[in-house]
């Protein structure tokens, strides 16, 4: 039997652009048995990988991305991938820190004599034969340091038959100082040496990657801001003895202590103690929750007030926490649809470019009959095009929307979700736990005319009769509380489909469906109310005692606080909400009238659910599911976006895309607000890097040659303003991204 695919997210250093992310990509698919998928992140500078174990290991995918140019970080031993992606990002900055430094160190200097030579300051030196040579002593250095990652890279690549970023640099500023070098060793050409053209090129665009790494690493800050609220020590109780040991040294079935205060370290049930443990980042309930022995507590949730004893149920990437974590990450990592577009783009940006570029470069020639500036618009041409900004455009604004979305409890499961979202225009929604709470709750205690049986006591005798029964409608009578003291049953016996029989304090007592008690009908005045009670949605059920039928009892599952809110605000918004529910026609119509909901599907199995939802899917509307049950699983998956309410099945929370972490139908409106304000950004970053490209690539080319009111630098695109110029558009997709993540919703 073969082995199952493997997937892998790893880091991998050198990427700039979408030309790279599009070369990493073909190495591994294309050139690489045994890989089934790759996605590279660029926002995060990462690739996800699925491959047969049988076929190809890591060894092989380093290799392949090598081959391109750029170089797979693999963790080592005893360390995660997540720790393997942080130490390389630092490592990246730092080298790109230490890079920016040489060059400015080096190209200061030299910008201000060249400078100072080309504007005519009168000192004599300034001119003199030795000049020249000092200018290329300092350019030489940022070449060799500041742009050694750019030419190693654009070699590699090239090797390959890929063509990135790094090509377009190398080609630019390459062209400049082997220019320069010209005039330097072969004055009869003509002009000075422009060694600050390239110098300035390899400096400036050293400086805007520094600046989008710091500003990339921001991006990520959702998920290190959840995994850090995991504590990385605990208290651990063995043999009466208790010692401070890592997190990663606890297992299943360890017992830990929490003291007031300290955050749970691990998922684990409480064995001793009582506490109220503050578990909002979960639930988003801003009260404590009282958690006492063989209550679930949450790792990373607080310990306010009690001294607990845990049992350890689960550690590491099993917690919630790095479940929640997870699913951030493979929201982040993933891409969204919208970046098709540029990824096409990219795949033939840079030799379009580059073919561009000769083409300007020897139509100037032609027509100006100058080398030197149709050389520098070549250059600028190569340097203003970089597609760094149009790589970055989609997977930053991804990133930070799915950390926002995370803070607001909102879990998109991918890129997809998340963009498609806000374009939900039909909204169905499951009744049971999704509108209402899921929990029956006892509504009416009705003793028959004449019974002789007083409301304290028939009441007391239904809690008695009902306290061992495990029916959630047997329990929530047992849980009625408040009507007197409960006397003890025996003889205790469930009738499934019908109701329990018990005896208590020497009475026959039976509760149950009225077909059961009274299959010829109740009392005139008891009917009468169970069918009032019945038409309102609720679950009747009649009360024998001592074979005289004494009254009866209702229950109804309650609606959910923020239902009617909700309802009303996704329908402001446009979107038809329609209950799409199992129970019966009366319940559901009941809740219906309530919410103000005006389509009703009953009755509805879990086939007839997800018929439904591909029903409103053929009439060509954007659906939506919302969900907490096994039952709703099929009709989540085949829906546009699924939206699976958190505390539900976790059957449910895989079928469908989005996980309402806490809010349930209220988190469907911030689900779409995060949507849109998410897709809203990448349109933004779209709209900035292909219009950057549109309006300067003709500028460097000379578009503005003749208008002689420009200043001339600008009207004769310079090649440092086009460095400058694509280091800025780079960092700001970046920054534009990082300012949705400051957004706050209501």
């Amino acid at each position: 039997m073969p082995n199952q695919p493997v997937q892998a997210t790893l880091s991998v250093l050198g990427m700039h652009c979408a030309g790279c992310a599009d070369s990493v990509e073909k190495a591994l698919v294309r050139d690489t048995p045994g890989v089934l998928d790759a996605a590279v992140n660029l926002a995060d500078n990462t690739v996800t990988v699925s491959y047969d174990p049988d076929r190809a290991d890591r060894a092989a995918l380093a290799a392949a991305v090598a081959a391109v140019g750029f170089e797979l970080v693999l963790p080592a031993p005893g360390t995660t991938a997540e720790d393997a992606g942080r130490a390389a990002r630092r490592l990246e900055e730092a080298t790109h820190r230490r890079e920016f430094l040489v060059g400015a160190v080096f190209t200061a200097p030299l910008f201000l004599l060249s400078m100072a030579r080309d504007l005519g300051f009168p000192a004599t030196w300034l001119h003199a034969a030795w000049m020249p040579w000092l200018l290329g002593a300092l350019a030489t250095p940022v070449q060799l340091v500041t742009g050694r990652t750019f030419y190693t890279g654009a070699w590699r690549g090239l090797r390959a038959g890929a063509a990135n970023m790094d090509t377009l640099v190398t080609l630019g500023a390459g062209a400049a100082y082997l220019h320069a070098v010209a005039l330097l060793v072969a004055p009869g050409l003509g002009g000075h040496p422009g060694f600050e053209t390239a110098a300035v090129i390899l400096t400036l665009v050293r400086l805007g990657k520094l600046l989008e790494a710091r500003a990339r690493g921001r991006a990520g800050d959702a998920i290190a801001s959840l995994l850090a609220l995991a504590p990385e020590r605990a208290t651990l109780l063995r043999d009466g003895v208790e010692r401070d040991v890592p997190v990663s040294d606890l297992q299943p079935g360890d017992v830990v202590r929490v003291r007031p205060g300290e955050r749970v370290p691990v998922d684990g049930l409480v064995c001793e103690g009582i506490a109220a443990v503050d578990e909002s980042m979960f639930t988003g309930e801003p009260l404590p929750a009282d958690r006492g022995p063989g209550d679930e507590v949450l790792g990373g949730s607080i310990d306010r007030d009690g001294l607990l004893t845990v049992r350890v149920t689960a550690v590491g990437e099993r917690t919630a926490l790095a479940r929640v974590a997870a699913l951030v990450r493979r929201a982040q990592q993933s891409k969204a649809p919208v970046q098709r577009l540029a990824d096409r783009v990219a795949a033939v940006f840079v030799p379009v470019i580059a073919a561009l570029a000769l083409l300007v470069f020897a139509g100037w020639w032609v027509i100006g009959g100058d080398f030197a500036p149709a050389l520098t618009r070549l250059i600028a041409v190569l340097v203003v095009a970089c597609p760094c900004a149009l790589g970055l455009a989609t997977p930053t604004a991804v990133m930070v929307g799915a950390g926002l979305a995370a803070r607001h409890g909102v879990l998109f499961r991918d890129a997809a979700a998340l963009e498609r979202a806000h374009r939900v225009n039909t909204l169905l929604v499951d009744k049971t736990g999704t509108l209402t709470e899921g929990r029956p709750e006892a509504t009416d205690w009705i003793v028959a005319t004449g019974s002789g049986t007083t409301p304290d006591e028939f009441a007391a005798l239904v809690r008695a009769a009902e306290s061992p029964s495990e029916h959630p409608v047997g329990r929530a009578l047992a849980a009625d509380l408040g009507r007197g003291a409960t006397p003890s049953a025996t003889s205790f016996r469930a009738v499934p489909g019908h109701g329990v029989t018990a005896v208590v304090d020497g009475r026959e007592v039976r509760v149950g469906k009225p077909a059961w008690i009274a299959p010829l009908g109740a009392p005139a005045d008891l009917q009468a109310a169970a069918d009032r009670l019945a038409g309102e949605g609720r679950t009747v059920m009649l009360v024998e005692v001592d074979g005289n039928v004494d009254g009866l009892v209702a229950v109804r599952d309650t609606l959910r606080p923020e239902a009617a809110a909700a309802v009303q605000d996704l329908e402001a918004l446009g979107v038809d909400v329609i209950m799409l529910t199992g129970d019966g026609p009366l319940a559901a119509a009941a809740v219906a009238r309530e919410l103000g909901i005006g389509q009703v599907f009953d009755s509805a199995t879990p086939q007839d659910k997800a018929a439904v939802v591909g029903g409103f899917l053929a009439d060509c509307c954007t659906v939506g599911m919302v969900g907490d049950g096994v039952n709703d699983a099929p009709a989540l998956a085949t829906a546009d976006v699924g939206f699976a309410v958190g505390h539900g099945s976790h059957i449910a929370i895989e079928a469908a895309d989005v996980t309402l972490v806490r809010g349930g139908l209220g988190a469907v409106r911030r689900a779409r607000e995060l949507s849109r304000l998410t897709m809203g950004t990448v349109r933004q970053n779209l709209a900035w890097a292909f219009g950057y490209n549109l309006v300067l690539i003709p500028v460097a080319a000379g578009a503005l040659h003749g208008a002689t009111g420009l200043p001339a630098a600008l009207r004769d695109f310079h090649p440092m303003l086009a460095a400058a110029a694509m280091a800025f558009s780079s960092v700001s997709v970046v920054l534009n991204s990082l300012r949705l993540g400051r957004r706050r919703l209501a």
